[in-house]
């Protein structure tokens, strides 16, 4: 199935069963009413499960012109990246949702400065990656020479590069230090 229709099937699955619980927790309330204080959890954990689809079709809808572009590397780090994001959003909206109102607001604008300073250094990375692979200012095979180190790219993912050095050693090196530093791509 294609990333859009994917999408649109994990929207209406949601649709249809949140649906089906509001209906069986109102008819299991006539005949128990003290089994309508557990909707409010099962609402939480079906929305959890439903955006996480959500979030993981959308990133795929996004990373799909991605790929036939700049290739599957590329594609994969701005996919992780939207699936980070939409976490995030995913939890801080659930969360102002819980607490309701004017404290929903203010709940979900905390939650995503938790989330935001929590993730700050791994976000930075996978922002850096992504960058690395859409602008590509060196490619695997390129002798390399940043943030303090040198050696032969052997993979760029979007957390590290890969170097291997002159003694043969595997070194990973943040993305966003090669991001931020002067970066010296050496002659074959």
């Amino acid at each position: 199935m294609n990333p859009v229709g994917a999408l649109a099937v994990w929207i209406v699955l949601f649709v249809v069963v949140m649906a089906a619980v509001q209906f069986a927790f109102s008819y299991a309330a006539g005949i128990y009413p003290p089994v309508k204080d557990y909707k409010p959890y099962v609402d939480i954990l079906l929305s959890l499960f439903f955006g996480w689809q959500i979030v993981k079709a959308f990133a795929d809808i996004i990373a799909l012109p991605v790929a036939k572009k700049q290739g599957e590397t590329a594609a994969k780090a701005v996919s992780n990246l939207i699936k980070i994001i939409g976490i995030g959003a995913l939890v801080a909206a659930i969360a102002g949702a819980v607490s309701g109102g004017p404290a929903a607001a203010a709940l979900g604008g905390f939650i995503g400065l938790v989330i935001g300073f929590a993730t700050q250094q791994v976000l930075g990375q996978a922002v850096a990656g992504t960058f690395l692979l859409l602008a590509r200012p060196f490619k695997i095979g390129d002798k390399i020479v940043g943030a303090g180190q040198e050696g032969v790219v052997e993979d760029i993912n979007a957390m590290f590069t890969v170097i291997r050095d002159a003694e043969g050693n595997k070194i990973l090196v943040p993305n966003n230090k090669l991001v931020g530093d002067i970066l010296k791509i050496k002659k074959s």
